[in-house]
């Protein structure tokens, strides 16, 4: 199955492991199937699965792999992005006009996803792409930046590991929904539909049996 490299706390390349390997690998066990993660750029994960390099993908990034031979299950994780700001800056995000005057960090091509919400930021030159996303943690905390659009398991993630290695208590932050999650973004493929089948069985036992809820929590340190 083809997977983005490195995504903590979703995906750690090195160890097979994060949670979203892990629920789609306890969603495949329980049918008797063994994942094997093979790892590519995030931009060629469907790729893969056009070019038969791989038998499912864990996403098709916007490309409908359906003509593929791509047989879509129910999603496993789903990528939540939401603005993040410290608590003791009282900060309201409820419309674009609201980062007005702010400096707003984020992971590179946000700017293409989210024009709506962006474009001002960066007419203006206040948008700060950076693609490690532990330091737009410290830089949050250290007040350089005013807001940080991330998913809000990448982000906890990594202030929890702020934590450990500077030593430095990340203070209370806010987090401000701004789109509605749409959960077709994030379904993973196959290319066999009783795989596929398997898969959704699986994965609904992990959800009943509060096993998803636990592999989330496991790497959260809830």
């Amino acid at each position: 199955m083809a997977f983005s490299q490195d995504i903590p706390p979703y995906i750690f390349q090195k160890n097979n492991k994060g949670i979203e390997i892990d629920i789609i690998s306890a969603a495949l066990a329980f049918k008797g199937h063994t994942l094997k993660p093979l790892y590519y750029p995030l931009g060629r994960v469907p790729i893969a699965f056009k070019n038969k390099l791989v038998e499912a993908a864990m996403g098709d990034m916007g490309i409908d792999l359906t003509a593929a031979g791509g047989f879509y299950a129910q999603p496993a994780v789903v990528y939540d992005n939401v603005f993040i700001t410290l608590k003791s800056n009282n900060i309201t995000i409820k419309k674009p006009n609201d980062l007005n005057s702010l400096l707003v960090a984020s992971f590179q091509g946000a700017e293409k996803r989210y024009p709506l919400w962006l474009r001002r930021v960066i007419e203006e030159n206040r948008f700060f792409a950076v693609s490690e996303q532990l330091i737009q943690v410290k830089l949050l905390r250290l007040g350089r930046f005013d807001v940080v659009l991330s998913d809000r398991y990448i982000f906890r993630h990594f202030a929890n590991q702020l934590k450990v290695t500077d030593h430095l208590a990340l203070h209370e932050f806010d987090e401000h929904p701004f789109v509605t999650v749409n959960p077709k973004d994030y379904r993973p493929i196959f290319r066999d539909k009783k795989i596929r089948d398997d898969f959704d069985i699986g994965l609904k036992k992990l959800k009943d049996s509060g096993e998803f809820q636990r592999i989330y929590d496991k790497y959260m340190n809830l």
